[in-house]
């Protein structure tokens, strides 16, 4: 079949939903779904259809203008893929394929240096050029696990029903003020009302949508979105919290957030969302083992503007290297890279005919881009080549960031 990716409208949602069904298998039913807010970002919304049966949808995809991600040092214009989805019946055809052509082309246009994406299978982006670059944390913390002291004086706290209008704008106004590598941030009214909505993709077996606020001056400086879900087990209460979301930037907020969810009566357990590996609570925790940490993988990144990239972020260390890139999928980017960037400064990126210090696949590129996962631990895998002796360590250590690259929820 001809693979030619056209632009959908909100005229095709039942036709896209449709797809997704058969993509993710769900028991709600299309028609339900109609009725539900949707966070599709219509003109960034691509469809291939079946020409043998004209307006019939055999594959979409979509992507999110994420305007103002943190990466390190900056803030970038990130296009964060989602929704991917063929239909089983146009499986192994080059329908994929076709799409991720077609985004990488959008993203050029539209100046989005850097594409993001959750994979719901990990083997399948690779062969694209993303690559792993956050891994987060997930906790299954004992109700009244003890945390170590920090000084939360001068702090209040409020827990309330979730309501759009009350809460909306602070939650956002929070959101968008975190600076850690990665940390996007829901685009646009329609995104936040999907994501903070009481569907049962959202709700499941928990109750509707509370928010712990901390404020300091009657000013809110950090909150918790959580459900509850309650159970009886042989010992009495075995109800849990599932949180959705913390912002907290200062210890002492982090502190009576995770103190407050910790003590929620007829409550065995508090379930945590995405934390980076370098989360304050991994270190609050007394007994952290207790927490059965488990980590996954987070975000995958793709450099499609290898030059644009390399120039958006900052660099830990002062860097003079030139990288060999390949790649297969957009031969632009491939060939010799020179870095030169004072720390913290602009950097300068020109292609080269310098002999190579490094040479990796633009798949390792991305995996580092965030300052999470270092040219050392990738070199170390046979991923990354060092051409001149000395030069991987200095490099690695001048791409690695402060903060550990994270988001906090799935798109």
């Amino acid at each position: 079949m001809p693979l030619d990716v056209v632009p959908l409208g909100p005229d095709r949602l039942r036709d896209i939903l449709d797809v997704d069904l058969w993509a993710f298998p769900s028991p709600v039913p299309v028609e339900e779904q109609l009725d539900w807010p949707t966070p599709l970002p219509w003109g960034r919304t691509y469809g291939i259809e079946d020409s043998t049966h004209p307006g019939r949808l055999a594959a979409f995809h979509a992507s999110y203008p994420f305007g103002q991600t943190p990466v390190p040092g900056a803030r970038l214009p990130v296009a964060g893929l989602t929704w991917v989805c063929v239909h089983p019946q146009w499986r192994r055809q080059g329908l994929l394929r076709a799409m991720i052509r077609s985004h990488f082309t959008h993203c050029l246009e539209r100046g989005e240096a850097v594409s993001m994406l959750f994979a719901a299978e990990p083997a399948i982006y690779g062969r694209f050029g993303y690559g792993l670059a956050a891994r987060q944390v997930m906790l299954t913390v004992p109700r009244g696990a003890p945390l170590r002291p920090v000084d939360a004086s001068g702090l209040s706290v409020r827990i309330e029903h979730f309501d759009e209008t009350q809460h909306g704008a602070l939650v956002t106004q929070l959101h968008a003020g975190v600076d850690r590598p990665g940390w996007v941030t829901r685009s646009g009214e329609a995104h936040q009302r999907s994501f903070l909505s009481e569907t049962p993709q959202r709700k499941g077996e928990y109750e509707t949508l509370r928010i712990l606020v901390v404020e300091r001056d009657a000013q809110p400086v950090g909150y918790a979105l959580f459900r509850r879900r309650f159970a009886w087990g042989p010992a009495g209460p075995a109800g849990s919290v599932r949180v959705v979301e913390v912002v907290a930037e200062d210890p002492a907020v982090a502190h009576v957030v995770w103190s407050h969810l910790l003590d929620l009566d007829l409550t065995t357990e508090v379930l945590t969302p995405n934390l980076a590996t370098d989360d304050p609570l991994l270190s609050m925790l007394v007994d952290v083992r207790s927490a059965q940490a488990r980590t996954q993988d987070n975000l995958w990144v793709r450099l499609v503007d290898v030059a644009a990239a390399l120039a958006g972020r900052r660099y830990r260390t002062d860097l003079d290297v030139v990288i060999e890139v390949a790649d297969s999928v957009l031969p632009d980017n491939a060939g010799r890279w020179h870095v030169r960037a004072s720390a913290g400064g602009v950097p300068e990126v020109s292609r080269t005919d310098r002999g190579p210090d490094l040479a990796l696949d633009v798949r390792e590129l991305g995996a580092a881009y965030l300052g999470g996962v270092s040219l050392v631990e990738l070199a170390g895998a046979g991923l990354v080549t060092e051409v001149t002796a000395g030069t991987l360590a200095p490099a690695a250590t001048a791409f690695g960031w402060h903060r550990a690259p994270v988001a906090s929820w799935i798109f």
